[in-house]
């Protein structure tokens, strides 16, 4: 009597309870579930038509539209393997993670086909472009053939030359396609994510890990049938924390929202109704300190999720205070699928002033229920005392835990050692047993929710004429949360100006990458054996100046 959980299983459950209720709002265009299913079935059907088998890795360069949701059902459904990627990333990037992944399909909106098309001679291995949205000349338009999967099957080199068309191939393929028996051990997901190093890691997710987080997220965070969900939070980031399936689970509306505006996000909550939404704290931000004329005509009773980054206090109070949102903070990682901890509200939270209360709730908090043994430890292994002072790392093992880095067996050894997942972050347990971030033990800076290397930066800076010595860390941000700031040495007689450089590092990597603000040093900081004391640099350009 067992049966694999998978996420997919909450969508026959959707099928058969909530067909005629609307499923997607994505600007004009609205479908209920029986029409959202249908879709994602002809596309599944379309993919094996092209030639995708159990296994397969489908990589996805898009924003938050109706056929990236549908990749969520089409790809997996038949078995194979979803690899949404961060659309912000430089050109170079995105061809990486499609090369590493072995992605042979390639699904991209309109708005990156361009950086796609720079990249094909670094991606062989693909066989068939499609493009979601938008026209592509290639042989195959130019010639004038259909784009139907009968024209991909019989001429693929025709296809493989050009750009398919996403929704003629969806209306071409039949409702029907070939099932394979999925194991919940099985590759969901392959979802990549830049840690210390220069290059992202594939964080493997299986189908066990997004139902059980699926799980654990409606437990404490409940969503009903009548709920609409706004997409402020992009799809490819750690699967939409696994909303792009928590929302089909419970029959309520998905409304897309393909670009972050403070303003555009309180017209849809007006105009849809929508009751429920996910954001960064750089987004809460941008919400908080939208025209004052806008904010006092939003709906009050929204709930929100924040992760990402630890929101600043001040932004929950006043979100509460003034616009009567409720705002639950979660805490997780790409590799934890992502969910691990919510601050978890108690009734002598309610007795708190407002102020102290946003103070609590700023805490990263509890494990969920299905998220496992979370734990803070010492160097030696020894869990830390809950006195809010002591700082250890926060380790986890449980059914939402990765399956391990894709094509990294040393990465992958190294992070799961000991039987637990290591996360890099420092904190501190309180007496309530709520867990508080207070640094990361490797230096990732997160910028608006984003993971940014500082080594993957350094390199880029290192590599102009001019510099001899760069350092990147992050430095407190009133917008980000926090920014990467560059610390350069010159080259003697070397001339150069900050932005020049920030210009240098913003031609070669991600725009959100590039350094706020550089300054330059006689020397960097160093202990005696030559290691950069990056602690020192986070205290501030001032109090570096003043050495």
């Amino acid at each position: 009597m067992e049966v694999a959980l998978t996420p997919l299983d909450f969508a026959r459950r959707t099928r058969a309870l909530y067909a005629d209720r609307e499923a997607l709002v994505d600007g004009a265009l609205r479908l209920t579930y029986a029409q959202f299913f249908d879709r994602c079935d002809r596309w599944s059907a379309a993919l094996q038509t092209l030639g995708v088998k159990q296994g397969d890795r489908v990589a996805y360069v898009a924003p938050n539209t109706h056929a990236q949701l549908e990749s969520f059902y089409g790809v997996p459904q038949i078995g194979a393997v979803l690899v949404p990627i961060n659309y912000r990333l430089h050109h170079d990037e995105i061809a990486y993670i499609i090369a590493h992944s072995g992605s042979t399909v390639v699904c991209a909106h309109e708005d990156y086909l361009d950086a796609v098309d720079r990249v094909r001679d670094q991606i062989p291995g693909v066989h068939h472009f499609v493009a979601l949205e938008g026209r592509r000349d290639g042989r195959l338009r130019a010639e004038g053939a259909s784009a139907s999967p009968a024209e991909a099957r019989v001429q693929p080199e025709r296809a493989e030359a050009g750009w398919l068309d996403y929704e003629s191939l969806v209306a071409g393929a039949p409702a029907d396609f070939t099932r394979p028996a999925i194991e919940e051990t099985d590759l969901l997901t392959i979802n990549y994510t830049s840690g210390t190093t220069s290059r992202p890691k594939g964080v493997m997710i299986t189908h066990r890990n997004a139902y059980m987080n699926t799980v654990g997220t409606l437990l404490h965070v409940p969503m009903r049938m009548s709920d609409r969900y706004l997409w402020t939070l992009p799809m490819f980031h750690a699967n939409g924390w696994t909303f792009t399936w928590t929302v089909t689970a419970v029959g309520a509306a998905h409304v897309c929202l393909r670009k972050i505006d403070p303003v555009k996000v309180f017209e849809l909550i007006r105009a849809e109704g929508v009751s429920m939404l996910c954001a960064a704290p750089t987004v809460l931000i941008g919400v908080a300190h939208a025209p004052a004329d806008v904010r006092s005509r939003a709906p009050r009773g929204v709930r929100v999720v924040t992760a990402g980054a630890p929101p600043a206090a001040a932004t929950i109070e006043r979100i509460e205070g003034e616009l009567g949102w409720t705002i639950t903070h979660v805490y997780g990682l790409t590799e934890t699928a992502p969910f691990i901890t919510v601050c978890e509200p108690r009734p002598e939270h309610d007795a708190l002033t407002p102020a102290d209360r946003a103070v609590v709730k700023a805490r990263q908090g509890v494990e969920l229920i299905t998220s496992g043994d979370l734990r803070v430890v010492s160097d030696d292994g020894k869990d830390v005392p809950r006195d809010g002072a002591t700082v250890g790392e926060i380790v986890v093992r449980g059914n939402v835990v990765m399956k391990g880095y894709y094509n990294d067996p040393e990465a992958t050894a190294l992070a799961l050692r000991g039987g637990y997942f290591h996360s890099g972050d420092a904190a501190v347990v309180h007496p309530d047993g709520y867990v508080d971030i207070r640094d990361r033990l490797k230096d990732v800076i997160i910028s608006g929710g984003e993971n940014i290397s500082s080594v993957e930066v350094e390199g880029v800076l290192l590599r102009h004429a001019a510099v001899q010595e760069a350092a990147v860390v992050g430095l407190p941000d009133a917008k980000w949360g926090e920014a990467p700031h560059a610390f350069i040495v010159l080259k003697p007689d070397a001339i150069v100006s900050g932005d020049e450089l920030r210009a240098f590092v913003r031609d070669r990597l991600a725009h959100f990458k590039t350094p706020h603000s550089v300054t330059f040093l006689a020397e960097l900081p160093k202990t005696a054996t030559g290691k950069i004391q990056k602690f020192v640099l986070r205290g501030g350009r001032a109090a570096i100046a003043a050495q």
